[in-house]
């Protein structure tokens, strides 16, 4: 949410700085007198504005939720995960207080009654405010005195914990957190002073956003708890927020092409648009959090406790122009920060668009020509179509053309890439997967009121008859998942790599008096009958995996609508691929036992899960260094495996990783894809084995006869 109150002021002060035991003083202001948080008030408004979002949920919303107790009780657990998902700044008696609220919030949302929800938007923030007082006055007064030659540890996983019965507990976790975040700082080659600075402009910052709340931000705070209980695509948009929440920077033509939303106090990477600067640079990915922003080479802001709209004013630019991110790695324990560079840029059309490759895949003494359509997203111009333009562009125009040139170049095997592809027009998945099927039924949806609408393929044409593989993994979502499962449900070819995103719900904007409701309003199934949703689409042979499920994809979102089936549709599937699967997977994994880039694979992955698990972190500054060279460690000895079985250059310190990266990728166009896409080469493979093990069973059926 934008609103600093969501999820407010997290988890994300441990990660952020820290110091030797001797801190000058010179740069921490006192407090200042009066700074008492003012508690907000509902306004008519919003009164008005809740029947209205009510009357919506309750008669258009795809699961017909009652208004009663049960609703209640989850919309008070929901914010209370909302406001204080760590259970660091409200009390036990705090909460014991608002356990009067439980089966009575149905009844307040009912008469559009606001102010349970306002008592404890405001005792949150009450909270949060002295907890950043705390954290000044520490600074002030008593971080001169912090040593870092001791046992203690911090506890970095509170989503469990039970909450602090006193004040007294909170300072002590706060205060540990200050330790924490200057010993993140001091390691990252801080100065003694540019950290208080730092932190006490940090904290200050945070505060003064704190004071400066409307009743809007307690509104929107609430609203979104509630339409949370309904599902988590359901959503109310502010005035202020319908178009600044979840800002998308794909279409800024000074951005860097991703998706961005806040998360406790980070700015979190939701996505990346293919085909943009960042995608493009490699070095950010979905996930990571963004808690730092500089200019070319000018000093990094710290971005921490922003709201989303601010930070996003820091990262555009004029178009080549360099934004300097400093990032915590989904992929790390969360304590390391590193900085990645990505030049602005505009996201062209014609670089979203389908694009062809032509790989050689040996077997023996054979080599197979495999053609590789990579689909970023699936596009259409709607204003060239009705404009009768005839070259407008769309995914299914484009690719029938990509498929006719690799034709004329004799391949003997497609790979469609939906890596990555987040979906796009339900239409054209239709369409495109109409080129490798006679008219059908591809996609059902079923809307609230439990009408189901098939949508077919009219085309009886098939472009192309060959052996498929569809590759994707666990950011292919939506209109690809419906592709994917279409072309699966059908026997059409094979789905091959990570299982998918699961978004299988559809959302509609409706206008209210003030804002906008985004509402899910109908669900799509196979035409097995299977949903997408939740579950999404699960290879018939699986890749391994770095993207985290529990923090990435429609299983990660709590109150995400479950998986479900409704009754298949009619169509005619193709015989063969389920009979070959056995022997397929053996093969893959025959070949993959001993490849140096899916060995690596799986030890990364590992070693990221071993990490992940790490529930505690030592405030010790030499256990740190210890554990922090320990990890390098492990993952340069990873690296120099992979490097050693590939015949590259070994690497003399982890720290070499990125500037080696970079220097291959800056090489990349004069690379053939089997050389650095180990799991595209993979995926040619398989579809080789099943051209094989066909072509055998044909041959012995013939001879049979």
């Amino acid at each position: 949410m934008l609103s600093i109150c969501f999820r407010t002021l997290n988890i994300a002060l441990l990660f952020t700085a820290l110091l030797t035991p001797q801190l000058s003083q010179a740069t921490i202001p006192e407090i200042a007198p009066g700074t008492a948080f003012k508690p907000l008030e509902p306004t008519r408004d919003h009164a008005m504005i809740t029947q209205q979002i009510m009357n919506n949920l309750l008669r258009g919303h795809y699961e017909h939720q009652r208004l009663d107790d049960k609703l209640s009780s989850r919309v008070l657990d929901i914010l209370f995960d909302d406001i204080d998902s760590t259970r660091s700044y409200l009390l036990a008696a705090d909460i014991k207080e608002f356990e009067q609220y439980r089966y009575s919030l149905d009844e307040a949302l009912n008469r559009g009654d606001m102010r349970p929800a306002f008592t404890i938007f405001n005792r949150f923030q009450q909270r949060v405010s002295e907890r950043l007082s705390f954290l000044l006055n520490e600074l002030h007064n008593n971080a001169a005195n912090y040593h870092f030659d001791t046992d203690e540890r911090l506890d970095l996983d509170r989503e469990k914990a039970p909450w602090a019965t006193t004040k007294a507990e909170l300072d002590d976790l706060w205060r540990k957190r200050l330790k924490n975040s200057i010993l993140n700082l001091k390691m990252a080659g801080k100065e003694k002073d540019a950290i208080l600075d730092l932190l006490s402009k940090r904290y200050q910052n945070q505060l003064n956003r704190v004071h400066q709340s409307q009743p809007e931000d307690a509104y929107q705070t609430f609203m979104n708890a509630v339409t949370r209980a309904f599902d988590p695509h359901t959503q109310y948009f502010s005035p202020r927020n319908t178009e600044n929440f979840n800002i998308n920077m794909s279409l800024s033509l000074q951005g860097i092409g991703a998706v961005l939303q806040t998360e406790d106090e980070h700015t979190k990477v939701v996505r990346l648009v293919p085909a943009g600067p960042a995608d493009k640079a490699g070095n950010l990915q979905p996930a990571d959090k963004i808690i730092g922003v500089g200019q070319a080479e000018g000093d990094i802001v710290d971005v921490i406790g922003w709201r989303l709209d601010e930070v996003v004013e820091l990262i555009r630019g004029p178009k080549s122009t360099t934004v300097r991110l400093e990032i915590l790695p989904a992929n790390s324990s969360g304590t390391d920060s590193k900085i990645v560079s990505i030049v602005r840029d505009e996201v062209k059309l014609e670089e979203q668009s389908a694009q062809k490759d032509l790989i050689e895949v040996k077997d023996g003494d054979v080599t197979h020509k495999i053609g590789v359509i990579d689909i970023p997203t699936f596009y259409i111009d709607f204003q060239g179509r009705m404009e009768n333009k005839p070259d407008y562009k769309s995914t299914t125009r484009d690719v029938t053309v990509l498929i006719n040139e690799l034709k004329e170049e004799g391949i003997d095997g497609l790979i469609i890439d939906l890596r990555n592809n987040g979906g796009g027009s339900l239409e054209e998945a239709i369409t495109l997967t109409g080129l490798f099927i006679p008219q059908g039924p591809v996609v059902q949806v079923r809307s609230t009121h439990g009408r189901v609408e098939v949508l077919p393929d009219q085309d009886p044409s098939v472009l192309y008859d060959g052996p498929i593989t569809v590759l994707v993994n666990r950011l292919s979502a939506s209109a690809s998942e419906i592709f994917a499962g279409a072309i699966q449900d059908y026997g059409r070819g094979l789905i091959v790599g990570g299982q998918t995103f699961g978004k299988g719900t559809v959302q509609s904007l409706r206008p209210l008096r003030s804002g906008q409701l985004k509402i899910t309003q109908a669900k799509f199934y196979r035409v097995s009958g299977d949903s997408t949703q939740h579950q999404g689409v699960i290879p018939d042979i699986l890749f391994p995996s770095l993207f985290d499920k529990e923090k990435i994809g429609e299983s990660a979102l709590e109150e995400a609508l479950p998986w479900d089936t409704i009754r298949p549709a009619e169509y005619s599937s193709y015989k063969g691929i389920g009979a070959t699967l056995p022997a397929l997977r053996q093969r893959h994994q025959n070949r993959i036992e001993h490849n140096p880039d899916f060995r690596f694979l799986r030890e990364q992955k590992a070693l990221i899960t071993e990490l992940r698990q790490q529930t505690q972190v030592s405030l010790n500054e030499k256990v740190r260094e210890q554990e922090r060279k320990a990890n390098d460690d492990k993952r340069l000895k990873l690296e120099n495996e992979r490097r050693k079985a590939k015949g590259m250059t070994l690497l003399t310190s982890i720290d070499d990783e990125e500037t080696d990266n970079a220097a291959e990728t800056e090489k990349k166009d004069d690379k053939k894809p089997e050389e650095d896409d180990a799991l595209l080469i993979e995926a040619g493979h398989i579809l080789v084995d099943y051209m094989n093990i066909q072509t055998a069973s044909m041959t012995a059926q013939r001879e049979a006869k």
